[in-house]
């Protein structure tokens, strides 16, 4: 599916903001873009990613007077995006907004890629994607993870995962590992069903993003016993971190997020101005609203930081994918 936004349609609807000169969008760097624009997207409509493709699209498109096209690539966690992006022309004007699976995870569920992820790609912006709470069903009684563990041992457990290979996956895993349990875990095609059989009862918990744990949340169905970050959700704000109960794996700080990607080949100063436009889009209403109904708390990153993030949780991300021992497809 493609979306368009141009500069005639945002007018007729009244949302277009204030554009810069030509002038403007040269001094913060390399002119950018000068002709239409192109954002694959790596999943669906409806979804997060998606959300963020279409704002972050209208306000260049508001910025710079160009066309934006948003093109949904689905498939393979992202693969088929990252290969449509790879073959993209050289000229900055396609771009790509998909999730870490696409450059961590793939590489370990998939025999064989047809992207490299390290060398395809130039790192943009990061956008932070709100904290997956870990959601405990009511019947369980458990509040936190000391609660949860003792439930957890004297009963069977099936744990929701919204995908193999997924965070949730991974947390799984790896509380089977520090706490010596064996929770079996049931990955979904989603979170939909999967918080749907937290509600039934049965599963006994589940981990996934807080705008589809709100259901359950809501209902007094579950419980948020535990937050994967270093600091609480505004919106959750009795549910502790891991780390405050004593859990100091890295894999319980991990950061969620969605990505901007460029080809590899874009110049450095063309890399500045699109960074830089994306961090000024995060600070319009529009984009601070679905950050609130996404309960997000982090701020988005530039192109220097996205960087380090990328090194430094990469590797934990591959490591711990390994771990769960899949089998390559």
């Amino acid at each position: 599916m493609s979306i368009v936004f141009s500069r005639r349609g945002l007018v007729a609807a009244g949302a277009l903001l204030p554009l810069a000169s030509p002038s403007i969008l040269r001094a913060q760097g390399a002119a950018w873009p000068t002709k239409s624009l192109r954002i694959i997207c790596a999943f669906p409509a409806g979804g997060i990613t998606d959300a963020f493709a279409r704002a972050y699209g209208e306000y260049i498109g508001q910025k710079s007077g160009q066309t934006v096209v948003v093109e949904n690539r689905p498939g393979a966690g992202g693969g088929i995006a990252a290969q449509a992006m790879k073959s993209a022309p050289d000229d900055a004007h396609t771009i790509m907004i998909t999730i870490s699976t696409t450059l961590f995870g793939n590489r370990v569920m998939f025999k064989s890629l047809a992207y490299d992820p390290d060398k395809d790609f130039s790192l943009l912006a990061l956008l932070p994607t709100g904290s997956l709470p870990l959601v405990a069903a009511k019947a369980t009684g458990a509040t936190n993870i000391a609660q949860f563990v003792d439930y957890a041992r004297r009963n069977r457990i099936s744990f929701g995962s919204y995908a193999a290979g997924s965070m949730a996956h991974i947390v799984c895993n790896k509380l089977n590992q520090q706490f010596g349990l064996d929770m079996t875990v049931v990955n979904y095609r989603g979170e939909a069903p999967m918080w749907q059989d937290v509600l039934t009862g049965n599963s006994q918990i589940a981990l996934g993003s807080y705008t589809a744990a709100k259901a359950v949340l809501d209902a007094n169905a579950g419980t948020a016993i535990a937050i994967p970050s270093t600091r609480r959700m505004r919106v959750l704000p009795n549910a502790q971190t891991f780390q405050e109960q004593g859990l100091d794996n890295p894999v319980f700080r991990l950061l969620s997020w969605v990505g901007f990607l460029g080809t590899s080949s874009i110049p450095q100063p063309m890399v500045e101005t699109i960074s830089n436009l994306m961090l000024e889009a995060a600070r319009t209403e529009r984009i601070q609203k679905l950050n609130e109904t996404f309960g997000i708390d982090d701020p988005v990153l530039g192109h220097a930081d996205f960087k380090k993030v990328y090194d430094t949780e990469g590797p934990i991300w591959i490591e711990n994918v390994k771990a769960l021992g899949l089998t390559p497809a």
